[in-house]
């Protein structure tokens, strides 16, 4: 062994060089990469772009080459990204302080431009972890607190990520989703005075309900009282004299008659009238 070294060490360094030239040339590019070809500066060529019409396993991915000093690669992460935004304070439309938890997820879909405006994906993050908080301020700051409880909250997502998407996609990133995780009120004192503005504002949201519901009644009753008296004009007006015909009897009954029911009965009582009594002028010929 120590003589063929000493024959062929020359041999053996030199295949052993050309084996490290050649693997300069070649670089493995792994299914979850897209690699940006850059050569002197610019871009050249994308390997292994996202695409989801391609099934994985297609995609473009394994060995590629290059051209070592003048080209070199630079790998892009192809899969979702999660962007995490805790404990962020947002002051709703009501003036009411949140604590927001919420988070993000983007991909990059354009990695030349990635390369170009960010250049990494750290910077990248950077980025969108500053614009996200200040998107979500501004969107929750146009809504009140109680609506974020309620199905509204899914519009606010939606404008939220479609703010961020469009600034993310300066950087050839595209935000795929945007949720809330968690909203609610600073503990302590503050959560506690919030508490009774809320009963507060809902105490005179009932009292003006109720003050709607008492007019609509008197408006009723008036309509109604308007309408029997129009009923009884009109069948007065059709037979004057059955009529007052009608209402003596009623008025007798009431006088002479025994009690009604859900009346006190007070005993026996006499009542004296003259017979040229008006009162009496249905116990008259004629009812004159």
């Amino acid at each position: 062994m120590e003589h063929f070294w000493q024959t062929h060490r020359m041999s053996v360094i030199a295949v052993g060089a050309l084996i490290i030239a050649l693997l300069s040339f070649v670089v493995v590019i792994p299914e979850t990469q897209q690699a940006v070809k850059i050569r002197t500066g610019e871009p050249v060529e994308v390997i292994n772009r996202f695409d989801p019409a391609q099934p994985y396993g297609n995609t473009g991915a394994g060995i590629w080459y290059r051209i070592p000093i003048i080209e070199r690669m630079q790998l892009v992460d192809r899969r979702i990204q999660n962007l995490v935004m805790e404990n962020e304070t947002v002051l709703s439309n009501d003036q009411q302080r949140l604590e927001v938890n919420a988070f993000a997820r983007y991909r990059i879909y354009d990695p030349v431009l990635f390369v170009e405006r960010a250049g990494s994906e750290e910077l990248l993050r950077g980025q969108l972890a500053r614009i996200l908080p200040s998107v979500l301020r501004q969107e929750l700051g146009r809504r009140t607190f109680a609506s974020l409880l309620t199905a509204e909250r899914g519009s606010a997502m939606r404008n939220i990520r479609d703010e961020l998407d469009q600034q993310a996609r300066q950087y050839g990133a595209q935000v795929l989703d945007v949720r809330i995780a968690r909203a609610d009120l600073p503990s302590g004192t503050p959560l506690q005075s919030a508490f009774t503005r809320m009963q507060s504002e809902r105490s005179q949201q009932a009292e003006t309900i109720r003050a709607g519901g008492r007019r609509d009644a008197q408006i009723i009753r008036a309509e109604a009282s308007a309408e029997a008296a129009s009923i009884y004009a009109e069948a007065y007006n059709q037979d004057a004299s059955f009529y007052d015909f009608y209402r003596a009897m009623q008025s007798y009954r009431a006088t002479f008659g025994p009690p009604q029911e859900g009346e006190t009965d007070v005993g026996e009582s006499s009542i004296i009238l003259d017979d040229s009594n008006d009162y009496l002028r249905q116990f008259r010929g004629g009812g004159q």
